[in-house]
């Protein structure tokens, strides 16, 4: 009777070794999951020593040599979903059509002839019926029939008590809405039970569409507006804690269109400040998913970037086109620019409480756009030109001062640099419509100063002049900072510190010939013509020279074409238009200034041959 003993032994024996490898495996585990970043080749820890009996009986296998990921289901094929999903929802409204329509067939046929209350509560009672029925499915495995089930009952429900409001009037409006709002907060329970956003998304078409299903064409802003303010700030804050951010795709634009209707009707100058106030709390909630620390789990539960930045510019979009009406139809567009600088302020604001890098960057360039909003709405003229070209200034120095950040993170979190991206973006904008300014307005608002150089349009090109000065100086330092070269987008830098080159030369000649033009007023067209020339030429000398000094090919080839230009205008109009004491001064200067440039480059004072062939110098002391 002893000898079942030592056979026991040895289970005993193997059932440690499997708990010893199981251990391995599990510290392992924990440290993969506790170094997100570290490297996948991580050598294996050590399984623990166990007696030589055992290690005899069973060797522990080695732990995996890659991270722990969790198994995802295989993606659907097209035509799973087109058979499980698309069908599906396509059948409901058949089937919600097909049974009014032989609802309404069967009354006009005398088959059936109910009193209206016995519609009611058959329709009440077949789609509580079709819900109930529909956990059936649920419980055996389908749960993708049994939702299109309950959107069927839902439906029938929110038809039923529509037709006893709408078509009987069986029942009072308050009542119908709560009858309404009840079914609409069992959907909302189901998903919340079951964890099922596509519940959610029941519930949320129900409650959006009970305004519509309950109007009797009257004004009732404040019930309206107040309906819709508690439906969307439940899904906002219904976010902090379940996964379900396409709810937002339902309630934003719905709440948009809902405004937009009700404007159109029902808006008169004695609803301004309810109407301000309201728009005030839109903003406020549809701005909620991007503030402020989200519960644990933040990066499933949080809204995807994508839909971040979606909500960010609809919001903004919206509270711009409804503050801009609403102003507007009360007479009060002075108020405009103000509202925009408001705003800016109210995003800058923001942009210091939200934690993620692209929400603020999408608020701070968002309050740099209603800045740029504001300014030709208040100034005027060339106010609107250096507005413009300072905030272009401003944007493009703090996107070089985020960029370490933002090098540092692009392959870590590519939100930061789209964020980054996007702010520099919008300071080339607003220096791009500087630029055209400072070009455009000398002629479409061509009002001739009368004093030379102390004027506003020479002030303004002096303006550009040292914004783009600023903004080459800015992109040379963020380009030798060298962050990281590998990454396309940085290496924009370069072609920033390029253009703004070019633009600094562009201003700087037109803003010279239009002084030229100034000081001698049409009264000696020679000696303008001749002047003109002498600046092209001196400009260009002065170019190349600086191209030297710097040794660089880029300003040297503006210095040689600018020259060329002048030669064309000297052979082909001077030639011709100048008087010959004009026209020796004009070819004996550019042909001085031509040799001597020849001879620079001949000499090689500068050794641009020696830098050219990649030839090394030699060392000092070498003959």
């Amino acid at each position: 009777m002893d000898l079942p003993e030592p056979e026991q032994k040895p289970e005993r024996t193997a059932t440690a070794a499997e708990l010893a490898a199981l251990t391995a495996r599990v510290a392992w585990l924990e440290r993969q999951l506790a170094e997100l970043q570290g490297p996948a080749s991580r050598p294996a820890p050590r399984a623990p020593v166990v007696p030589a009996e055992r290690e005899s009986r069973e060797t522990p296998p080695p732990p995996p040599t890659i991270p722990f990921a969790a198994k995802t289901p295989p993606p659907q094929s097209l035509e799973n979903r087109l058979g499980s999903q698309v069908f599906s929802r396509v059948g409901i409204v058949a089937v919600l059509i097909g049974v009014a329509a032989f609802l309404k067939l069967a009354v006009d046929n005398g088959w059936l002839n109910p009193t209206p209350m016995t519609r009611l509560l058959a329709g009440l009672a077949v789609g509580t019926g079709v819900v109930l029925w529909s956990e059936r499915f649920r419980r055996k495995g389908f749960p993708a029939f049994s939702y299109a089930l309950k959107a069927v009952g839902t439906g029938v429900l929110y038809l039923s008590l529509w037709a006893a409001f709408q078509m009987y009037h069986l029942l009072p409006a308050p009542v119908a809405l709560g009858m309404m709002i009840l079914v609409t907060a069992w959907n909302a329970w189901m998903a919340w039970v079951q964890d099922a956003e596509l519940l959610a998304g029941y519930a949320l078409i129900g409650a959006m569409a009970t305004p519509a299903l309950l109007s009797t064409g009257g004004d009732h802003e404040l019930f309206l507006f107040t309906y819709l303010a508690a439906i969307d700030l439940g899904v906002v804050a219904l976010l902090r804690v379940k996964p379900w951010s396409r709810l937002l795709l339902g309630c934003v634009p719905v709440t948009f269109v809902y405004y937009a209707g009700w404007y159109a009707l029902h808006y008169r100058e004695d609803s301004f400040g309810l109407t301000a106030f309201f728009i005030a709390v839109f903003f406020t909630i549809f701005h909620g998913p991007s503030l402020g620390d989200l519960p644990a789990d933040a990066a499933k539960r949080a809204p995807g970037e994508t839909l971040r930045l979606v909500l960010a510019l609809a919001n903004a979009g919206f509270t711009t086109v409804a503050a801009y009406a609403l102003l507007d139809d009360a007479s009060h567009r002075d108020m405009l620019p103000w509202v925009m600088v408001v705003l800016a302020a109210v995003y800058l604001g923001l942009m210091r409480l939200q934690r993620n890098a692209a929400t603020a960057g999408v608020s701070l360039s968002l309050a740099v756009v209603f800045l740029t909003v504001a300014i030709p709405l208040k100034a005027s003229g060339r106010w609107i030109t250096v507005g413009w070209l300072v905030e272009g200034v401003a944007l493009l120095a703090l996107s070089s001062r985020l960029s370490r950040a933002a090098a540092m993170q692009a392959f870590a979190d590519g939100t930061s640099f789209a964020a980054y991206r996007l702010l520099r973006l919008l300071g080339l904008g607003a220096l791009a419509l500087g630029f055209a300014g400072v070009m455009s307005l000398p002629w479409w608002l061509y009002r001739e100063p009368q004093t030379t150089l102390a004027n506003a349009r020479f002030a303004t090109a002096l303006v550009g002049i040292a914004a783009f000065a600023l903004t080459v100086w800015i992109a040379s330092r963020a380009e030798e900072a060298d962050l990281a070269p590998s990454i396309p987008e940085m290496n924009l830098w370069p072609v920033i510190a390029a253009l703004g080159v070019v633009a600094i030369n562009l201003i700087a000649l037109q803003a010279g010939i239009l002084e030229i033009v100034t000081y001698w007023g049409g009264t000696a067209p020679l000696a303008e013509a001749l002047s003109i020339s002498g600046y092209l030429m001196l400009y260009g000398a002065g170019l190349l020279a600086v191209g030297f000094s710097q040794r660089s090919a880029f300003l040297r080839w503006q210095a040689l074409g600018l020259l060329l230009f002048t030669i064309g205008k000297t052979f082909l109009y001077d030639v011709r238009s100048l008087s010959e004491g004009y026209r020796v001064a004009s070819f004996l200067g550019l042909g001085a200034l031509l040799m001597g440039i020849s001879f620079a480059y001949q000499k090689d004072w500068l050794g641009l041959k020696v830098a050219e062939s990649d030839v090394p110098t030699q060392p000092e002391g070498q003959p």
